[in-house]
Formats: C-alpha cells, sequence, structure tokens
C-alpha cells in the first residue's frame, strides 16, 4: 500500500522510538499535522534533532519540524503538563507551542485529583502494582466508564471498588469552556473520592485552584472535532497519526494486567480517518533491535548482563525499573499478528541499531516449550491473563546472530519490510530502506537500497 497518510504504532511494551519516527517523517515529508491517537501524558517519545532534546508528553513528535498537533477524543488530557511542556518547547526555540495545538472538545481531563488516586492506589498494591506511570490516565479512564455505566457505591467495575456514587459525566475539554461546569464536576470528583483520599498520602490541590487552572486552559486551546481537523488537515496534505505506549500494552490486547488503560491498536487511527472521509493510511510498525520494558511485567528474554545504554529511560517510583533483554521474535509475531487483525502493519522502522552492533544481543525465534500468543477474542481478558502466564515462564532459545541480520530477522517474524532504519538517536540518524522509498514516497540513501 503506497499510503497517502502514516500510522506510526509500537509493537513492544512502549519505548520503540516512535516519537522519533515520527519526528524524522515530518521532518522529511512535511505532513499538515500529528494527530495523536491514544493514550495521555505518559508517553515519553525522546527526539533529538538540530543539537535540541526534548521529551514529548502531550504535543505530537512533528513538534520541532514545526508540523501542528491535534490530540483526539482518544487522548486524556493534562492541561498542567501540557503547559508545562509548551514552556518547555519555548525554551528550545518553538514560536507559540499552544498556538500549534488543537484538541478535541470530548476528550477526557485528567485532573490532580485523577493522579493523587491513582497514586494512592499504586502505594496501597504494594509489591503487586501494575507497573502505572502515576500520571492519573488510567484512573480518569476509569472514571470515564464508571461514569458511563452509572456505578453506584460498593460495585465493582474491572477490580476496582467504587467509593460512591458515579452520578456526575467525567470532565472533558468542552467542560473546560465553562467555569461553572468545571466547579461542578470538580466538587463532584472530589466528594466521590473522599472516602479513598482520606489517609492518603496524595492531596490534590482546592477546587478553586484547580477551577481557575482549567478555565485558563478552555481559554488557550483551540478546540474543534476529530472530523473537521482531520479532514482540514488531509485537504491540506499528509497527515501523521502517532500512537503512545505499545501493543503489548494494549487495554485489550496486551498482556493483562500489566497494560494501559487506552487502545494502542492502528484501528483507532484508521477510524478517525473514515470519519473524515479519508481512506486507510499505511501503518509503521517501531521496534528497537533488542527488547525492553519499563515497570512490572513479564519480558521473556530479559538479561541484566547486557550493557545498552538507555540515556533517556530510568527508573521511576510508580512505573519501575528499565530493563532490556533479547529481541524476541514470538512476541514480534503476536504483535505484527494483532496489528493485521485491527488496523493493518505494512512496514517497520527499527531502531537502536548502533547498539547491538558488538555482537552481545541474542535472537530468540522460539521458546522451549510452548512460543505462540494466539488470538483469542477481542476483549477477553481471561484469554489476556493466559498470555501473560505464557509469556512469564516462557524459556527463550537464543541463538547468536550477526548484527546485519537483525533487520532480516525482524522482517521475516513480523511479515512485512523494513522500511526505516536507524543508528543512533538523532534525525540525522535514521534512513529508508528501497522499501522505504517505495512504500512511504521518500528517495532512499546511498547504501540503504536493500529489501529488508
Amino acid at each position: 500500500m503506497n499510503g497517502r497518510h502514516i500510522v506510526v504504532v509500537g509493537l513492544g511494551f512502549g519505548d520503540e522510538t516512535k516519537g522519533a519516527t515520527v519526528d524524522w517523517l515530518s521532518a522529511r515529508l512535511g505532513p499538515a499535522a500529528v494527530v495523536r491517537f491514544n493514550g495521555g501524558a505518559q508517553a515519553a517519545h525522546n527526539v533529538v534533532a538540530d543539537g535540541r532534546h526534548h521529551t514529548f508528553r502531550l504535543f505530537g513528535s512533528g513538534t520541532l519540524a514545526g508540523v501542528p498537533t491535534h490530540l483526539s477524543r482518544h487522548v486524556m488530557v493534562d492541561p498542567w503538563r501540557l503547559a508545562a511542556e509548551a514552556l518547555d518547547l519555548e525554551g528550545l526555540g518553538v514560536t507559540d507551542p499552544l498556538g500549534m495545538v488543537s484538541v478535541s472538545p470530548a476528550a477526557a481531563v485528567v485532573t490532580p485529583i485523577h493522579i493523587a488516586v491513582n497514586r494512592t492506589r499504586e502505594d496501597q498494591r504494594g509489591d503487586a502494582r501494575h507497573g502505572s506511570c502515576g500520571l492519573g490516565i488510567g484512573e480518569t479512564r476509569w472514571y470515564q466508564l464508571a461514569s458511563e455505566s452509572g456505578l453506584r457505591r460498593g460495585e465493582v467495575l474491572y477490580d476496582i471498588e467504587a467509593t460512591g456514587d458515579a452520578d456526575v459525566p467525567a470532565l472533558t475539554v468542552a467542560d473546560c469552556l465553562d467555569p461553572q461546569q468545571i466547579r461542578r464536576t470538580l466538587m463532584a470528583l472530589r466528594d466521590f473520592y473522599e472516602p479513598l483520599l482520606a489517609d492518603s498520602d496524595h492531596e490534590p490541590p482546592s477546587v478553586r485552584v484547580m477551577a481557575a487552572a482549567l478555565a485558563e486552559f478552555g481559554r488557550a486551546v483551540t478546540v474543534v472535532d476529530d472530523r473537521t481537523r482531520i479532514a482540514e488537515a488531509a485537504s491540506a496534505g499528509r497527515v501523521l497519526f502517532e500512537g503512545a505506549q505499545g501493543i503489548l500494552l494494549d487495554e485489550w490486547r496486551g498482556l493483562h494486567p500489566h497494560t494501559t488503560w487506552s487502545t494502542t491498536l492502528p484501528s483507532v487511527a484508521q477510524d478517525l480517518l473514515a470519519e473524515a472521509g479519508e481512506s486507510p493510511a499505511l501503518v509503521v510498525g517501531v521496534v528497537r533491535a533488542y527488547a525492553t520494558r519499563h515497570g512490572a511485567g513479564p519480558l521473556p528474554t530479559e538479561d541484566d548482563a547486557l550493557a545498552l545504554p538507555e540515556p533517556h529511560n530510568g527508573t521511576g517510583r510508580y512505573q519501575g525499573q528499565w530493563r532490556v533483554g533479547h529481541l524476541d521474535l514470538p512476541l514480534l509475531r503476536y504483535s505484527a499478528e494483532v496489528c493485521r487483525r485491527h488496523g493493518g502493519l505494512d512496514a517497520l522502522a527499527v531502531s537502536h541499531l548502533d547498539l547491538v552492533a558488538g555482537g552481545e544481543v541474542a535472537v530468540a525465534r522460539r521458546y522451549a516449550g510452548p512460543d505462540r500468543y494466539l488470538l483469542g477474542d477481542y476483549r477477553d481478558l481471561a484469554h489476556q491473563e493466559r498470555l501473560t502466564a505464557t509469556a512469564r515462564d516462557a524459556r527463550p532459545v537464543l541463538e547468536v546472530v550477526g548484527p546485519d541480520e537483525i533487520p532480516a530477522e525482524l522482517a521475516a517474524a513480523a511479515g512485512v519490510p523494513v522500511a526505516v532504519v536507524a543508528r543512533g538517536p538523532g534525525r540525522g540518524d535514521r534512513e529508508p530502506t528501497s522499501a522505504g522509498e517505495r512504500l512511504i514516497g521518500m528517495t532512499a540513501l546511498t547504501g540503504v537500497g536493500t529489501d529488508l
């Protein structure tokens, strides 16, 4: 498929370099917009370009290339972190960052109340933590689902007991245009969560302080529905869709319960395009040349002895430890199959090839024992927990391959060609293969003309 629009998704547990890939595509293709289609400020998309480094949270990773961002209704928007990120971008020379952002009125809003509750729940889980980033994303989504289902005090939704009656709808960006609605919703949230937060170490600001900030947010951003904004951008050029987290963290297809409260599948972006009257996009899956995971959950090929430098990821209080392992092809085959079932997969972008040049990273083509992660029915979390058990009990069979063979191994496992390769963190360290030139419409660079 020679897609006019492009969806970028991660095929692992996140941290695959989706942001750097979107930045590079933005600089080369000059798209009309980058659309964020899932997640929220827990995204940490590191971009290194023109001597600048920024970790993108809510802004699209095309910002340093001058491309505007649209936050779709599937993004959970934290106005405080959006404002802080705008200041950081101004410091990097970006003029009027908030003027480059539009937001769907239907997007849910993350408040300090959600963040306090999220952290309180993780504290209470102790060693059984799910691996949350502690930024309130999951709690925002849970309350949205609770209010939509009319959950009553004492009832349980996704293993979480309601501390009150979820009578008031979740706060949305549209509500931030009405100061009275802001206060009503914040007071309802405060009362709903009061029993949980009464003895918590995490205390949100007063309703008055939060309401003032949210009203200012409502005045500062452009609010426009997804269909209108995406159609407008598509009429002006290409649209890039930037995913957050990875397929293996998807709320329904990931390795439950160590997942995100967000749908990471390319089908979400394809549906947004269809609503705007556009044809399906080309889907690029991003993968590192080795396995990584940030926080709790199985990582079958994990190897503490691998000395792979990681300048932009560390240990977080709630997210947990940064972990690395050898290349896991059974998990990649599963991710690729999920994408084909839910939105498509056309090509790979392979990163961090420079770090495997020494030959320390091996490849697991199979496990000793069950090595297939079979797709079950959609939204069957019991099936996903069985997949998690398979990953936890896996005994990978590691084989040594030459570093130059890794892209071909990845392409064979995923069943699609490699379109982009990266041998460093910067924009200038990425280059297209000849397959990438055909698929995405870029000119292949000298020495990268192989059909991987």
